[in-house]
């Protein structure tokens, strides 16, 4: 089976999703426990996640994100730019958008998202330049205005662009370098 895992874009990231993960568990009242069940995993893997010391799956943060009653955009937009107040109104979903050229990995991803009960549309483009229309309204994607997806999930191994270069050029530019971007690896490995 293909699983989708977070890459850390710096050393420091699992340990401020854990941060954040505990502060929202503690304003819920919840335990370690609870949260777990509610989240439909482990307590030791929670625990892990708290500790800064997990990668976690795709399907994790949906059910962490879910079970903290906050969209999965806010979560991320809180990981990777501690300190910064989100655009978010509370409660706004939005599209999350998936650059995957891999037509499995990319249905794989959807399913996990949908068992997760997200409610967040996901628009999925095979390539990094298709990407860049969509989220400035050129190319193909010219006649409709420009959109903001709450959330970009991103694989390295695009064809045509880089996911490298197409991360150069949504941070790059003003109107999308604050959304939130997971770059995905695939694995193999099943989870013990």
């Amino acid at each position: 089976m293909i699983r989708h895992h977070v890459l850390p874009a710096d050393a420091d990231l699992q340990t401020r999703l854990g941060a954040f993960v505990r502060t929202c568990r503690h304003r819920l009242g919840a335990s370690q426990e609870e949260l777990a069940w509610r989240a439909n995993i482990h307590r030791t893997y929670l625990a892990d996640i708290e500790r800064g010391k997990r990668n976690v799956t795709l399907r994790t943060v949906a059910n962490l994100a879910k079970t903290l009653r906050i969209t999965i955009g806010h979560l991320f937009a809180q990981v990777t730019a501690p300190g910064a107040v989100p655009e978010l109104v509370p409660g706004e979903v939005r599209d999350i958008l998936l650059v995957e050229h891999h037509v499995v990995a990319a249905a794989e991803t959807a399913r996990a998202f949908k068992r997760a009960r997200l409610a967040n549309p996901i628009k999925i483009l095979r390539d990094g330049e298709a990407g860049l229309n969509y989220l400035f309204g050129t190319g193909r994607y010219a006649r409709r205005k420009q959109v903001r997806p709450q959330l970009i999930l991103l694989v390295p191994d695009l064809p045509r662009m880089s996911g490298a270069e197409f991360l150069r050029c949504v941070k790059a530019d003003e109107r999308t370098r604050d959304i939130p971007v997971v770059v995905l690896t695939i694995s193999n490995r099943r989870r013990h």
